[in-house]
């Protein structure tokens, strides 16, 4: 079994996710990092789904900030990674759904198509910070009514924006992508290295 890469730089890692899908991303990298979680308020008016990702994204790094400020833990050495996912078909923005039939909704809105999986990232450290977003193109089939309905009455559905996770039983269903697969999981780990680089003058990984 081959050796994780060691991470290069000795920065605090600071995830400001629950998402065990972006936990397990960095965990992968072999990056040491900690989650610190703040209530962020998610409501907008933007209707940009990329514009409203690094938004979203920048708001919840700014909030999990101020945590660590109030409770004296904001090092300078502290990068924070916040992060946001939206989906994006014939311009309408799909977050999570809030109930089955919204579930049902979305991935019957997807099906048999191609839609934009949109996921900004921002990273804050040192009075420094930034903003980008990642977009990743997916062409998903259309489910048969049977296999829909045993999808619903599951848990998958219904913590992920468009109602479905790539790595899950959903991709059952995805006939392909174009761009980075990691993106449709939630973090997007080319686009994260490059603006750590550029913020920091310095490779995460």
């Amino acid at each position: 079994m081959s050796e994780k890469i060691r991470p290069v730089t000795q920065k605090k890692i600071i995830l400001a996710s629950k998402s065990p899908r972006r936990r397990e991303i960095l965990e992968n990298l072999g990056i040491a990092f900690e989650i610190v979680t703040a209530e962020t308020d998610e409501s907008s008016t933007q209707c940009d789904p990329r514009l409203l990702v690094e938004e979203l994204s920048l708001r919840k790094a700014q909030a999990v900030r101020d945590r660590l400020a109030d409770e004296g833990r904001l090092d300078a050495d502290c990068v924070i990674l916040a992060s946001d996912t939206v989906v994006a078909v014939d311009g309408a923005i799909l977050g999570k759904p809030r109930d089955a039939a919204d579930a049902r909704r979305m991935i019957e809105r997807l099906s048999g198509r191609r839609h934009e999986v949109i996921s900004g990232i921002a990273l804050i450290g040192n009075g420094v910070c930034g903003a980008t977003h990642e977009v990743t193109e997916v062409e998903f089939d259309t489910p048969d009514a049977e296999a829909l309905e045993r999808y619903l009455a599951t848990a998958e559905p219904y913590d992920k924006a468009g109602a479905y996770a790539i790595q899950g039983t959903a991709s059952l269903w995805i006939r392909g992508i174009r761009g980075c697969y990691f993106n449709v999981v939630g973090l997007p780990v080319y686009r994260l290295c490059t603006l750590f680089g550029e913020l920091f003058g310095e490779k995460i990984v």
